[in-house]
């Protein structure tokens, strides 16, 4: 038993460390080049991605691309019937299309703990024993590209901006599709505004297993972003709900996430 124990708690401290890698390395994409936003650059878009931009990005606001999150709200850890809903905790770094690690505390009698990124899944409770421990495939890869690339376009803006990888085609009036492409993975995600030109909707079919069969396949996922607040430039929706199955009977907030604190690193 002892050495089951030291073990754990090894690979529970090898864990973190890892973390603390991937984190920094995430770190070193942020742009420094001081290129200021202007609104000539997205002149050629459709109209509503020009409408999401001009009400994204303050004018004169440096293109920083990469943004350390910290949030708390409620998990779900059931299902649409029984959703189990814990109290969360949780902090990110979020560098699209490089990637993202997302760190997650539930607390509770029996707390649960660990983190999500583009490479793998782990969570473990009591800080030691491993109740998920996946990642490093294909099906891995496809679905945590989908949701950091679609977090992108709530929390940085800027990583949205139109390059050789990113084509903007609009669907309709308010509904604008932006197509991100990094490393032979291809997402669109759909983006409905309002007359403003802020995001009320975000749209796409995520590569997820999170249904009946638990297999792994194109499915809709959404996002309800709200109560948005401006910070460096950027503004920000401090208030996020997500559903697997966005928009069909079997749709489910799994995840209610307020942000307390969000920043663009700058140095």
């Amino acid at each position: 038993m002892i050495l089951i124990l030291s073990s754990l708690m090894i690979l529970s401290i090898h864990d973190s460390i890892v973390d603390i890698i991937e984190w920094n390395r995430l770190k070193k994409f942020q742009n420094f080049k001081n290129v200021k936003f202007k609104l000539s650059m997205v002149s050629e878009l459709p109209e509503p991605a020009r409408r999401f931009f001009k009400f994204s990005i303050k004018e004169g606001t440096p293109l920083l691309t990469v943004a350390e999150i910290e949030m708390s709200g409620k998990f779900s850890l059931g299902t649409k019937e029984k959703p189990n809903y814990k109290e969360m905790k949780a902090s990110q770094i979020l560098a699209s299309p490089e990637g993202f690690i997302w760190t997650l505390h539930l607390p509770g009698l029996i707390p649960i703990s660990g983190s999500d990124t583009a490479k793998w899944t782990r969570f473990r409770i009591l800080h030691l024993f491993p109740v998920a421990r996946m990642g490093n495939d294909l099906d891995h890869t496809k679905s945590a590209f989908g949701r950091y690339v679609a977090e992108s376009v709530f929390w940085t803006p800027a990583a949205v901006l139109p390059n050789d990888h990113i084509k903007w085609k609009q669907i309709d009036h308010d509904t604008v599709r932006v197509t991100i492409e990094k490393d032979g993975l291809f997402q669109d995600v759909d983006i409905k505004v309002n007359e403003e030109g802020c995001p009320i909707e975000v749209t796409f079919l995520r590569w997820s297993n999170a249904n009946v069969n638990k297999q792994f396949q194109l499915q809709p996922f959404g996002g309800k972003p709200s109560n948005f607040k401006e910070v460096q430039g950027f503004k920000i929706p401090f208030h996020v709900e997500a559903a697997n199955l966005y928009g069909t009977k079997d749709e489910f907030f799994f995840f209610k996430a307020d942000i307390n604190k969000i920043q663009f690193l700058n140095h």
